[in-house]
C-alpha cells in the first residue's frame, strides 16, 4: 500500500516496500489548468512543459551529477532519465526517471528531485501534478507526494532520496523556488542535504 507524503516527511523505502529496493522509479505527473469558456464553449488547455530533474550530492553536499532532459543518464549508469514530456498530456506519469539503488556509486550521499517549469508558466497554470516511487522490481507504488500547490512558483524541489543507516530513505521536501532548469534551485536545495 502506497504512503500519500506531506511536506517534510520522511520514510524508509525499503520498510514501505516490504523488503530491500534496488530499483525505483521516480515518476512526476501533471495537467495544465484549463481555461473556462464563456458559457461553457471555448474552454481551452495551454501546454505545460515541466522538466524532471535528479541531482547526485556527495558526502559534502556539492552535486556531482544531474540526470534531466539534456543528459538523460549519469555518467555511471545508474540514474535514467527516460524523456522528455513537453505538453503533461495524458494520463499517469510525464516523466521518469529511474534509478539501479545498488549502482549508485558509494560516494553518493543523496538524490534530489526537483521540477521546472521550462516554459515559464507558474505553479497556478498546473493541476493535478504528483510525484511518486514505484518498486520498478513489481510496478508498486511505494510512496506519492502531491505537488499541486498553487501559486506563483515555477519550479519546486519535490523530494530526496538518501542514505542512511545502510538503506534508502525518502524526504518529501516541496520547497518553491524559480528557474527554469535545476541550476536555480542549487542555493535552494543547499539547506536540504
Amino acid at each position: 500500500m502506497s504512503v500519500n507524503l506531506s511536506k517534510g516527511q520522511k520514510i524508509s523505502l525499503d520498510k514501505e516496500a516490504g523488503g530491500a529496493l534496488s530499483k525505483i522509479t521516480m515518476g512526476l505527473g501533471w495537467d495544465a489548468v484549463k481555461s473556462k469558456g464563456f458559457f461553457g464553449f471555448g474552454a481551452k488547455t495551454e501546454t505545460i512543459d515541466l522538466d524532471a530533474s535528479c541531482v547526485l550530492f556527495d558526502e559534502a553536499n556539492r552535486p556531482v551529477d544531474t540526470v534531466w532532459f539534456r543528459q538523460l543518464k549519469s555518467r555511471d549508469g545508474s540514474v535514467v532519465h527516460t524523456g522528455d514530456n513537453r505538453t503533461g498530456a495524458g494520463d499517469g506519469d510525464d516523466e521518469q526517471i529511474n534509478v539501479e539503488l545498488n549502482a549508485v556509486p558509494a560516494g553518493v550521499k543523496s538524490l534530489v528531485f526537483t521540477v521546472n517549469s521550462f516554459t515559464g508558466q507558474n505553479f497556478s497554470q498546473v493541476e493535478n501534478a504528483y510525484c511518486r516511487i514505484v518498486n520498478a522490481a513489481n510496478g508498486q507504488e511505494v510512496a506519492r507526494f502531491n505537488l499541486s500547490v498553487q501559486g506563483a512558483h515555477t519550479a519546486q524541489i519535490m523530494a530526496k532520496l538518501y542514505r542512511h543507516g545502510g538503506e534508502w530513505k525518502m524526504h518529501a521536501i516541496g520547497e518553491n523556488g524559480s528557474g527554469r532548469t535545476f541550476d536555480d534551485l542549487i542555493p535552494v536545495i543547499t539547506p536540504h542535504l
